[in-house]
């Protein structure tokens, strides 16, 4: 997540603050712990930063499953969330030599600004984040996959 960051801040005119990666809570919080709650849904009067819980919670229903390193599976389910699917970008699930993918990002574009979500093996646990979205109206640098399913 700290390369894309880092590439995105390239890609402006000025430098932008660095959003700080949200990571995903893989277990319930206990009574003592806070967390803010998801909306039930987002809708266009939500902020990027308001639907960033939602987003969370679906990347993390995913990540539960045996799909957690299927770029697709977190399309599907941020689609059937309400998302919508033609601001989505995911990468590929493989590398040019066919090997797994060390990470998967996929996004929302959101406004001016992106949803960003990272899981793979080198990431460890699912990160989300608002990130500032590129001039190009992209939310990635880089080769994505055609979401044409």
């Amino acid at each position: 997540m700290a390369l894309v960051a880092g590439l995105l801040a390239g890609c402006t005119a000025e430098p932008a603050p660095s959003p700080t990666p949200t990571p995903v809570a893989t277990t319930t919080p206990t009574p003592t712990e806070t967390a803010d709650p998801a909306p039930e849904q987002v809708s266009e009067a939500t902020t990027a930063d308001e639907a960033l819980p939602f987003f969370a919670d679906v990347v993390a229903a995913v990540w539960g499953t045996d799909q957690r390193f299927q770029g697709r599976a977190y399309i599907d389910g941020l689609t059937q969330a309400g998302f919508d699917k033609s601001a989505m970008e995911v990468t590929f699930d493989e590398s040019t030599v066919g090997n797994p993918a060390e990470s998967i990002q996929f996004s929302v574009r959101w406004g001016e600004e992106c949803l960003v979500g990272q899981v793979g093996p080198s990431t460890g646990d699912p990160v989300v984040a608002v990130m500032p979205g590129l001039a190009t109206g992209r939310c990635l640098i880089g080769d994505t996959r055609p979401i044409d399913w």
